[in-house]
């Protein structure tokens, strides 16, 4: 039933991300006078198909991984004397630029959209309160305490934990100092803080920043359990099932997702007892965390996906209330400084201050689709913003193939006064997608991977 809910919003969430991209394209393709021969959404046998008017043939496949828009063009093969002035290869470069560009455009007026929706009702967020510092962490030897506030990072305010998060994402892989700027219990002056790292999180998979500064928010867990265990996972082996409450392990008490984390990481191959809730009763079992490789070290692993059952103190809770107008202006914003990251991301694993194996491929965006629906409508909704940022951003990318690409002729024909070379164009779209192929290999193989 999971694995049907997951491929159902999965197609859900393509099938709205393919639909506003196309329809980009087929809308300024008709006002700049192209003939589209074919909308389709998805690939391979059709379910539905109808022809409107003007000739479109509009088709919804039964693969719901893309789409296309087919036009009149003169590349695939002869076009009808009445269709040459409607032909795309007959338009100035500009509304081929323009018809190019409209696909990623739509992308991101979607996710204006889908924010939009999100931030109606308000927003709400945590504020940068450290609730404990780990001892000998580098927060705590830059002198980070329990209380302190962080106002801002390199300069820029941060209102909530969400934005001092995303501040962090810039220094990863980077060395040098992280500058923030905190404020101390009881106190409202601001004190300039520096913590020194050096390749920070370079190597790391799945980097979290805060862990490896060692600051935590202040969250009072009032119960640990398991959402998912895996059946090939050495949880499972043990005992443990979906919904069971992990209450101590090897006699302590678990007080954070942090700490229970770091127990089980540290046993690898070694016994764990574990005393967790069931049905409404307790009972011990012991367990030996397989040993996996990560970031280059032997670790414990159990195969159990977390959800922490617990609350913030309200009075860190700061809730934002916008209008119709507040709300577009808010999502615009979200929009650009998601776009920003997700393209400094790609900066990131090109140059290598980010490990290629936080590279996802489809079976995590299947799972993330799955997992935000299960959590509620406007985190589903948030995460189709969040992808159809990606989409954008990726399809922008100058990789011949993709829309950049095509935007990258187009600019160079504009330059130079004449098309570039259908030879050129054609060795430029066999090395994109064999470039694509490659990365959707790998990142399949990360997805997979994380599996174990």
């Amino acid at each position: 039933m999971d694995l049907l809910q997951t491929l159902f919003f999965t197609a859900i969430a393509l099938g709205v991300l393919v639909s506003f991209h196309e329809f980009g394209h087929f809308w300024v393709a008709r006002r700049c006078g192209v003939k589209v021969q074919r909308f389709s959404i998805g690939f391979g046998m059709p379910l539905l198909r109808w022809t409107d008017s003007k000739g479109t043939e509009f088709v919804l496949a039964a693969l719901p991984l893309g789409g296309y828009v087919k036009m009149v063009d003169e590349r695939e093969g002869d076009v009808a004397p009445e269709d040459l002035p409607h032909a795309f290869t007959r338009k100035s470069v500009w509304q081929r630029l323009a018809i190019v560009v409209a696909g990623p455009a739509a992308n991101f007026i979607l996710a204006v959209l889908a924010f939009w929706i999100v931030f109606l009702a308000g927003e709400r967020g945590i504020a940068p309160v450290a609730g404990s510092v780990i001892k000998g962490s580098l927060a705590e030897q830059a002198g980070f305490e329990p209380g302190s506030e962080i106002v801002a990072v390199d300069g820029h305010r941060t209102e909530t934990w969400s934005a001092v998060s995303r501040e962090l994402f810039s220094f990863i892989g980077s060395s040098g100092e992280i500058p923030f700027t905190v404020t101390y219990p009881e106190s409202s002056i601001e004190y300039d803080v520096s913590v020194p790292v050096s390749a920070w999180l370079r190597d790391a998979h799945e980097p979290s920043p805060l862990r490896e500064l060692g600051i935590t928010p202040p969250f009072k867990l009032d119960a640990l359990k398991l959402a998912n265990v895996a059946v090939e996972g050495a949880g499972y082996a043990a005992g443990l099932r979906d919904g069971d409450q992990v209450k101590a392990v090897n006699g302590k008490p678990v007080l954070s997702v942090e700490q229970f984390i770091d127990i089980i990481s540290k046993s690898a191959g070694l016994n764990v007892q574990l005393l967790i809730e069931r049905d409404g009763s307790e009972q011990t079992l012991r367990a030996i965390p397989a040993k996996v490789q990560r970031d280059g070290e032997q670790v414990g692993q159990l195969g159990v996906q977390l959800s922490s059952l617990g609350s913030y103190p309200q009075e860190l809770m700061r809730n934002v209330d916008y209008g119709l107008f507040g709300a577009a202006v808010r999502a615009t914003r979200e929009t650009v400084d998601t776009s920003v990251f997700v393209l400094k991301s790609i900066v990131k694993l090109v140059s290598g201050d980010l490990s290629p194996k936080n590279l996802s491929g489809p079976i995590t965006i299947a799972k993330v689709a799955g997992d935000t629906a299960k959590t509620g409508f406007d985190n589903f909704i948030r995460f189709i913003a969040i992808l159809s940022i990606m989409l954008g951003v990726m399809n922008l990318l100058p990789i011949p193939v993709l829309d950049g690409g095509h935007i990258v002729y187009y600019l160079i024909e504009v330059v130079k006064g004449s098309p570039v070379s259908d030879r050129v164009q054609m060795v430029g779209y066999k090395l994109g997608f064999f470039m694509l192929i490659g990365l959707m290999v790998f990142a399949t193989y990360n997805d997979v991977m994380r599996s174990f």
